[in-house]
């Protein structure tokens, strides 16, 4: 009997190449552009830095400041060799309205179906009145915010397991 391959099939160990296309057209930036930058990395249960993972964002506020990019307010970013990532968002100005800078969808081995999460910014005054906040259970809600650093970069990791595992969402 022979295996079909289907959409719950996990990323296998060649992405980076067959990935390629988007990464390359998401990619082009407008580095003058207002711009803000979330840095981090994506860790497996057991701790371990991801070096094959993706993820994929969604950035709806972004798309309108991006309209002359190939893909507006899109990024398909793989995880370097120690699971780390780097994503520039187009901010206009500081977030402030309570909702995610980005929603992030994540591809690693193992995982069979790919996950959803989001990410907002710790300086974000809107916060407490965050809808898709208010759905997750107050001692989880930090796994979703990205810290300002020094250099005014924001870090974000996201730990697909374990007791700091990221919060995903099931949207329907």
């Amino acid at each position: 009997m022979r295996h079909k391959i289907t959409t719950a099939q996990t990323i296998g160990p060649f992405p980076h190449e067959a990935w390629k296309w988007a990464t390359e057209l998401s990619a082009k930036v407008d580095h003058n552009a207002p711009h803000i930058v979330i840095h981090g990395r994506i860790f497996d249960g057991d701790g371990v830095a991801i070096n094959d993972g993706w993820i994929e964002t969604w950035m709806p506020d972004s798309a309108a400041l991006e309209s002359a990019h190939e893909i507006p307010g899109y990024r398909r970013i793989p995880s370097d060799q120690d699971g780390g990532f780097r994503l520039q968002i187009s901010m206009a100005q500081p977030a402030a309205s309570g909702k995610p800078v980005a929603y992030v969808t994540v591809f690693a081995r193992g995982l069979t179906k790919h996950q959803f999460s989001a990410v907002f910014l710790e300086d974000d005054h809107a916060l407490a009145d965050s809808q898709l906040l208010a759905q997750v259970p107050a001692a989880r809600r930090n796994t979703l915010i990205a810290h300002r650093q020094a250099d005014g970069s924001y870090c974000w990791d996201i730990h697909l397991q374990g007791d700091n595992e990221t919060v995903f969402f099931d949207y329907t």
